[in-house]
């Protein structure tokens, strides 16, 4: 098992149930690679430095995870797809 972190960047109007379903997605994709995420942290809306698909404002939510290398590669296939999702980084930790 590899520790990740990933940090996902929702539309700044974003609702409540629309960041649930990311959540939730996210979860899946995780338990699904047999991993587990270590903690999750909402930093809040913030002002971007440039816009984002139109959007000057963004939601950023911080995971730490521990799975597999094939786990994360197939995560970041899976939330390029993401709609909701308008920027992702998922960095290996030491």
């Amino acid at each position: 098992m590899n520790n990740y972190e990933l940090t996902v960047v929702l539309a700044g109007g974003v609702t409540p149930a629309k960041k649930k379903s990311v959540s939730e997605k996210i979860e899946k994709l995780v338990k699904e690679g047999k991993g587990k995420i270590a903690k999750v942290d909402e930093w809040g809306k913030i002002d971007l430095a440039y816009k984002i698909k139109k959007e000057p404002a963004g939601f950023f939510i911080h995971y730490n995870l521990e799975t597999e290398g094939s786990v994360a590669k197939n995560m970041k296939d899976k939330l390029r797809l993401d709609n909701d999702i308008i920027r992702y980084l998922i960095v290996k930790k030491d």
